[in-house]
């Protein structure tokens, strides 16, 4: 559910055990003044990924997401682990939905295939970094209610008409019920009783 999703995504962000990027005991008054030296220690720090942020761009992305830098950092980690050579070979490498969806927080939704849908810049389902950023942002902690609200009503909109409408509604319940699928007639009692 987007719950438990929502849940497992800040912990993601912030998991020690991807290693961090960025060394807190290190004062930012202490790192190279040059954006070009910044760039090279970020990357340095980052392990030699290709994503050569400036910190202009960690900026923009700060400004645009929910996020620290430092969790930036860690979202793009966890990016570049899904497909480590395509990241490597094109920094706007994007990834398929089979990949993205191997994430433990998404592989268990229902909702799955919906969630890089609506993420996805292009609309198939492949995801880019920012894509995958912005996914990652709006299930955080610090995302406001209003915009989950938002994602939510796309992500349960499969017929994508702007409207949740009875045939949304009932794929929302099947996908809900699962395996323990309920009959036809209790899904339109459900539904009827919403409209």
């Amino acid at each position: 559910s987007a719950t438990t999703f929502t849940s497992n995504v800040a912990p993601l962000a912030e998991d020690s055990s991807l290693g961090s990027p960025i060394d807190s005991s290190v004062s930012s008054s202490i790192l190279p003044r040059d954006a070009e030296l910044r760039s090279q220690w970020i990357r340095h720090k980052m392990g030699g990924h290709h994503s050569q942020f400036t910190e202009e761009q960690l900026k923009d992305y700060q400004e645009l997401t929910y996020f620290t830098q430092k969790e930036i950092l860690h979202c793009h980690k966890r990016f570049s682990q899904l497909d480590p050579e395509a990241v490597k070979i094109n920094a706007n490498a994007k990834l398929p939905s089979r990949k993205i969806m191997t994430l433990p927080e998404l592989r268990v939704n229902p909702f799955k295939d919906r969630i890089c849908k609506v993420f996805s810049s292009s609309k198939d389902g492949e995801l880019t970094f920012e894509d995958f950023l912005d996914m990652m942002s709006v299930f955080s902690e610090n995302a406001p209610k209003s915009v989950k609200v938002e994602y939510a009503f796309r992500i349960y909109d499969f017929n994508e008409d702007d409207y949740i409408c009875e045939n949304d509604l009932k794929r929302v319940i099947q996908r809900l019920c699962g395996e323990q699928r309920l009959s036809d007639d209790n899904v339109n009692a459900l539904i009827q009783k919403l409209f």
